[in-house]
């Protein structure tokens, strides 16, 4: 193929408001029952997701199968460079199904049952909640709290009978299916029942067997403990999967990832601040320090993080956000996180486009703000290259970013074979895009989760002059870029920096 592959709305974006205003903030949208047909995925496409999710806790495989192959399907029918990124459930605590009804309510001083027994589903007793975790009756003490969704239901454990825990409820709220227990102690999280767990279930292995199989672009995983179990699952995609460009992404969700943070992201291929199970596991006032902290670290060891869970939470049932959801927003967009995630607003909420909609103008909007205020990023980047040779590329990379910030450059263009020069220039949060080529679909899709980068596919050489005078002509041809612009040309296959008008 001689062309050259965009994103179809990015390109359109492009075109309507220059380069400077193009969005450099990704979104990553939760695919569920309110988004799964073709045309829902094609409008979220169009609305400016950047990557589909998947959520293994919920759906069939057969369901999960069928979003990820309509995805695949709207990229190659309708010119999209849409990333998939499926989300292991992880072998937390949880409740189960709730003999699939949506939701149930709890009851102020309402006595309800968890239990380790399963029950055929018509047998089950009125107020019985059958949980997931077998060492769960032993592990509680009478008088330890039950926090369902950390907080959204909270029970008093009153009396134990073998596999029985016999609760009173004292904040009344919905219980919604699968939702995530932790016990409290004292004012503490009780942690003995989580040191059992292995954070990749038995299940989760399957899912991750799936994964591999439908080619998804990142796997994320749910509770990260320890870097231990990102090393084994990346030798064993590889074992499984040779020459796979799958991504690994640690989820910081569990009060044992903060003990080893740095360790943590230094193996992975990025980083999810999953707020929602971390404001379950540490006090509530901490999770926006936690967040920074990630943000920061992630930037520092060059890996693209993302800040998920509660963004606009109220749209769930409502048409717009409230003032503290945007300026929540607004607050990971300012502290330059690459991409925000939509969870149950797109999966399961009444306005998943509208939601959308509000991510994209709200970083848009906070974006040209940084950019007016002269904001320059005077962040110092640490050296994260292991060899000499990688450390003149990241060099160049720093240079090119300051040097187009101070040229006002249209454009940083690079060509890269594997996407590490394209990601050590977004990691500098330059104030022009960064158009990426990339010769392979799935590269540019994993680009597609980096701050800033524009992931084009291209089939290039090593000769820079012809490459550039392809691109030009072919940019030009689609109105991208005309006459006169100034472009800073940096490759992976030449250790060089061209400043460039364009012809």
């Amino acid at each position: 193929a001689a062309g050259l592959e965009v994103d179809r709305v990015t390109e359109a974006e492009l075109k309507e408001n220059g380069f400077r205003s193009t969005r450099k903030t990704k979104i990553v949208c939760t695919i569920g029952p309110r988004t799964c047909e073709f045309e829902e995925i094609e409008a979220l496409a169009v609305g400016g997701m950047n990557v589909a999710r998947v959520n293994m806790c919920h759906g069939t495989r057969e369901w999960h199968r069928d979003v990820i192959r309509r995805v695949r399907q709207l990229n190659e029918e309708k010119g999209f460079a849409v990333a998939v990124m499926m989300d292991t459930e992880g072998s937390e605590i949880h409740m189960d199904d709730l003999n699939d009804v949506e939701s149930t309510k709890a009851e102020d001083g309402q006595i309800w049952t968890f239990t380790v027994r399963a029950f055929d589903q018509p047998h089950r007793p009125e107020r019985t909640i059958t949980v997931n975790y077998d060492g769960f009756a032993e592990d509680v003490k009478v008088g330890d709290e039950l926090l369902v969704d950390g907080g959204m239901v909270t029970f008093v454990v009153i009396e134990k009978i073998g596999p029985d825990v016999i609760c009173r409820c004292t904040d009344p709220g919905l219980l919604l299916p699968r939702a995530n227990l932790t016990f409290w102690r004292n004012g503490s999280l009780v942690r003995e029942r989580n040191a059992m767990l292995p954070t990749i279930s038995s299940k989760d292995w399957l899912d991750i067997d799936f994964g591999i199989e439908e080619g998804v672009d990142f796997i994320a995983v749910s509770f990260v403990k320890s870097a231990e179990v990102i090393k084994t699952l990346k030798s064993y995609i590889i074992d499984r999967s040779p020459g796979s460009q799958i991504g690994i992404i640690a989820k910081i969700e569990s009060i044992d990832s903060l003990k080893n943070l740095e360790e943590i992201i230094q193996v992975s291929d990025g980083t999810m601040v999953a707020r929602g199970d971390l404001g379950a596991q540490i006090p509530l006032e901490q999770v926006p320090l936690v967040q920074h902290e990630v943000i920061q670290l992630c930037r520092q060891l060059n890996k693209p993080v993302i800040v998920a869970s509660q963004l606009l939470e109220s749209m769930i049932e409502y048409p717009i956000p409230t003032r503290a959801e945007v300026a929540d927003v607004s607050e990971a967009v300012g502290q330059q996180a690459d991409a925000l995630m939509l969870s149950s607003e797109s999966a399961m909420g009444q306005y998943p486009e509208k939601a959308l909609a509000v991510l994209r103008s709200v970083s848009l909007r906070i974006e040209k703000c940084r950019r007016e205020e002269k904001h320059w990023d005077v962040t110092d980047l640490r050296i994260v290259s292991s060899s000499k040779l990688d450390e003149i590329s990241e060099e160049i990379c720093n240079t090119t970013s300051r040097m187009a910030n101070k040229l006002k450059a249209d454009a940083i263009f690079v060509y890269t074979k594997t996407g590490q020069t394209a990601s050590l220039l977004s990691r500098n949060r330059p104030d022009c895009p960064i158009f990426a080529f990339a010769p392979s679909t799935s590269i540019q899709r994993c680009l597609n989760l980096k701050w800033g980068l524009i992931p084009f596919r291209l089939d290039f050489s090593d000769d820079m002059e012809s490459n550039l005078n392809r691109t030009f002509s072919l940019l030009k041809a689609r109105a991208m870029i005309k006459s006169g612009d100034l472009i800073i040309v940096v490759s992976d296959v030449m250790q060089s920096i061209q400043a460039i008008k364009v012809p």
